[in-house]
């Protein structure tokens, strides 16, 4: 990539960065109830990574 990014692409990344990550933990805790042990990844909506493909910000 280009040594220095415009402001909106950075801004596009950041967002996709994000997207990433899943749910904090104390969120399985409200919504599934305690005793319940699930993994963060199946409250999130939009899961990435480097193996299921790239989203291409232009």
């Amino acid at each position: 990539m280009a040594r220095y990014k415009s402001p909106l692409k950075k801004q596009k990344l950041t967002k996709k960065n994000r997207q990433t990550k899943w749910a904090p933990f104390w969120l399985v805790l409200k919504v599934l109830g305690k005793g319940k042990k699930v993994h963060p990844s199946r409250l999130t909506v939009v899961k990435r990574s480097w193996r299921r493909g790239r989203t291409k910000v232009t």
